[in-house]
C-alpha cells in the first residue's frame, strides 16, 4: 500500500520482483483518446525500477491496441513478452505496450494485462498525477511523486 506522506524508495523493492494489486486510478490518453482507465491494475515492484503497471485488457480500448510485429523478448521472471502497437486513425505508435500471454509461475495473474511505455503516449497518470517515464528506452516504469530513485535506465545503469 502506498504511504501518501512519504515516497517509496525503489531500493526497498525486492528482487525477484513483487507483484501486487493496486486500486490507484490509472489513465492513459493518446491523440485525445482515452486508451485505458482503471482502478484494477497490477503493479510490479523491482529493485532500482519505478513501478510498472499492468492494466487489464477489459479496461483498455483494445480497438486501438493491436499486436505488434516486433519480435518477442524474454524476462527471466515473467517469461516471453509480446508487444502491442497503438493505432488511432492513420497514426501508429509502434511497440507502445507489452504483455505476457503465458506468464511464468507467481506472475500468472499478468495474463490478459498490458503495460504501457509512458514516454511514447501523450499522457499516463496515477491518481491524477501525470507520470514521468523511466529513463532509457528499455524499461517501462512510471515515476510519480510517490516513488524515489535513483532509477535504473539511463546510460551506464544497465549493469546495476
Amino acid at each position: 500500500m502506498i504511504n501518501k506522506t512519504e515516497p517509496e524508495s525503489v531500493w526497498d523493492y525486492p528482487r525477484p520482483p513483487r507483484m501486487e494489486p493496486t486500486s490507484r486510478h490509472l489513465r492513459i490518453v493518446h491523440q485525445g483518446i482515452v486508451l485505458a482507465d482503471t482502478t484494477r491494475a497490477l503493479r510490479i515492484l523491482e529493485t532500482s525500477h519505478p513501478p510498472v503497471y499492468y492494466l487489464p485488457q477489459a479496461d483498455i480500448a483494445m480497438s486501438h491496441v493491436l499486436r505488434s510485429e516486433r519480435r518477442s523478448s524474454f524476462c527471466e521472471w515473467k517469461g516471453l513478452a509480446t508487444y502491442w502497437d497503438i493505432v488511432i486513425g492513420d497514426v501508429t505508435v509502434r511497440s507502445a505496450a507489452w504483455s505476457y500471454a503465458n506468464p511464468a509461475g507467481s506472475y500468472a495473474a499478468l495474463k490478459d494485462h498490458l503495460a504501457f511505455y509512458a514516454g511514447i503516449v501523450d499522457e499516463c497518470s496515477v491518481d491524477g498525477e501525470v507520470v514521468k517515464p523511466q529513463p532509457g528506452d528499455f524499461y517501462g516504469g512510471w515515476i510519480t511523486s510517490q516513488v524515489r530513485g535513483p532509477f535504473k535506465g539511463p546510460p551506464g545503469t544497465m549493469g546495476w
